[in-house]
């Protein structure tokens, strides 16, 4: 059974998206992206909200 998970991350002054600019250049992302029965791990920027980011995080089991 495969599970898919949609988090929102909020912030002010850009941080949601500086926060995702340190998962991806701390290797973060990398690692759980290498994880055994990770089928997607992707960061999205709604257009009409800079303040906010989208994670889509799925897994197999």
């Amino acid at each position: 059974m495969a599970i898919t998970i949609n988090i929102y991350y909020s912030g002010k002054d850009g941080n949601a998206r500086k926060f995702t600019e340190e998962m991806v250049s701390n290797g973060i992302v990398s690692d759980i992206r290498a994880e055994d029965g990770n089928m997607g791990y992707e960061y999205f920027f709604p257009m009409d909200d800079k303040e906010t980011v989208l994670l889509i995080d799925s897994w197999k089991d």
